[in-house]
């Protein structure tokens, strides 16, 4: 059976050799023209948010400096993990997965994020939420769909209320975004570790109003993990 890549449909041809023989072949699902066009976050970067740096800039980013010496925001949330840079292919293929109903490149990107999420202790994975109108507009949550790619289950303790799309919104008013999550399950949260999922992590407000909400709320720690930085 003829196996396509999922972004330019070109085949994938088997891989040869001994390895492919005898060791468990990781799921494919691009190509290798499509595979190299991501711009994987290697090297320095900033602590909190997984921002490239140089090492002459210090460990943590003047965004992040700003929201720990803020103290609303102050550790609420403990780490953000970014695989991939929000380059213009990243930028496309997010692009389809969101707003035209391609679902299916929930697997490659989780297939990305697997190896971060090794790296974190956890006890829940949270998706972040989209309000009952977004969903119907798109037809899937994102980020719900990145955790069923992942082979594990999203605990559903937060809604969201309708608002302005975040994609037409300044980055000046992403950062004083309101408060737009409600929490729906308290208990199950109690001294527990979270990870919360999403597609990019751009100013982090929207994951430290969520992130802030759950430890409010009796969390012990939230961490976030993203596809791409932004």
């Amino acid at each position: 059976m003829t196996i396509n890549c999922l972004i330019c449909h070109a085949e994938l041809l088997p891989l040869l050799g001994w390895s492919a023989l005898f060791l468990k072949e990781k799921p494919r699902y691009l190509c290798d023209v499509c595979q190299a066009k991501w711009e994987r976050i290697n090297g320095h970067t900033c602590k909190r948010c997984d921002r490239p740096m140089s090492e002459e800039d210090g460990d943590t980013c003047f965004d992040c400096i700003r929201w720990e010496k803020d103290a609303v925001w102050a550790d609420c949330l403990t780490r953000n993990h970014s695989i991939v840079e929000y380059n213009d292919f990243c930028k496309e293929v997010i692009a389809r997965f969101k707003y035209r109903g391609d679902y299916i490149l929930a697997y490659p990107i989780a297939e990305m994020m697997k190896g971060s999420l090794l790296t974190i202790e956890y006890d829940f994975l949270v998706a972040i939420p989209l309000s009952t109108e977004r969903q119907y507009e798109r037809g899937f949550n994102q980020s719900e769909a990145i955790i069923t790619a992942l082979g594990e289950q999203s605990l559903s303790v937060l809604t969201r209320i309708h608002t302005e799309k975040q994609s037409k919104k300044s980055r000046a008013e992403r950062i004083h975004l309101p408060q737009v999550f409600q929490l729906v399950e308290r208990a199950v949260i109690q001294e527990k570790s979270l990870v919360l999922i999403d597609d990019i992590y751009t100013t982090g407000s929207t994951l430290r109003n969520a992130a802030k909400l759950l430890i409010e709320a009796g969390a012990k720690k939230v961490s976030s993990l993203t596809i791409a930085r932004g």
